[in-house]
């Protein structure tokens, strides 16, 4: 088995809720954000956040698991995964760790999460931001069904990079190593290989709600995109901003999926000024 030296920070609380062991970050003091990371390969929470958990934690308490089916959180291979189960997890979690509301950031599929979460439980939600989120459905692109369908080797890692990045110079070896590396550990790309089978547009539909189900919505709810996004067309969040009746829409140019770490710095303000009083 191989890992990155990332592994440690990657590893953080260990909790049992119900028939799960969620692995999740715990840090900062005050009103509570949960951060749902998205569905690449290999991907933790702390993967997908890194960057922005230190500033965000300063005036805010941060709750960011790993989620079933992915990182270092334990659940029975059988189990056949889909936004209740998901959705039941966090409510597990937030219960177990005595919390009452949160404003929530999902990432893509996180996203999706997010706004299930919100629409099953919205007297828990205090805001919600989207990041290049599904949630509504679209047909599938090129770049979600090589995300999707990775199969693991350094080239294919590579080449996904390049799907999620527009700024190819922040992809170097190191980086295509540690997530490859990440991308094999254990049982990691058997669980992954079940989240999403073809045909990969039936995962799209499943993590879709119904129009009617977003206008519902009563949360203040910051929508994220990259102008340039070859996973999560722009388009899917444009349709939420006419959805969505508190929603505003912010777009980044010249930036791909990875806006948490593209514009890591202008990201994190965002937050900032949308989630903390």
């Amino acid at each position: 088995m191989s890992l990155s030296n990332t592994t440690p920070s990657e590893i953080a609380n260990s909790i049992q809720v119900g028939d799960y062991t969620l692995n999740y970050h715990d840090q900062g003091e005050g009103d509570v954000i949960l951060l749902i990371h998205g569905s690449g390969p290999g991907v933790t929470s702390w993967a997908n956040w890194r960057g922005i958990i230190p500033e965000l934690s300063k005036p805010a308490r941060i709750i960011a698991p790993d989620m079933l089916g992915f990182g270092y959180t334990k659940c029975s291979e059988d189990l056949n995964l889909d936004p209740a189960i998901w959705v039941d997890s966090l409510v597990g979690l937030l219960n177990a760790l005595n919390i009452e509301r949160v404003s929530i950031v999902g990432n893509s599929f996180g996203g999706a999460i997010a706004l299930a979460f919100a629409n099953s439980y919205p007297e828990r939600v205090n805001k919600l931001v989207l990041m290049g989120s599904v949630g509504l459905s679209f047909p599938i692109t090129n770049g979600l069904n090589k995300v999707w369908g990775y199969q693991p080797s350094l080239q294919a890692m590579r080449e996904l990079m390049e799907v999620f990045a527009f700024d190819h110079s922040i992809i170097n070896d190191d980086l295509v190593k540690m997530r490859y590396e990440a991308s094999i550990r254990d049982d990691v790309q058997a669980r992954f290989a079940q989240l999403f089978p073809e045909p990969r547009q039936n995962g799209v539909e499943m993590l879709s709600m119904s129009e009617e189900e977003l206008r519902s919505l009563p949360h203040k709810t910051l929508i994220i995109h990259g102008r340039d996004d070859q996973v999560i067309p722009l388009e899917v969040s444009e349709r939420m901003l006419q959805l969505i009746p508190h929603s505003q829409l912010h777009v980044f140019g010249e930036c791909g999926h990875w806006v948490q770490i593209e514009r890591a710095k202008d990201f994190t303000q965002l937050l900032l000024n949308f989630l903390v009083e």
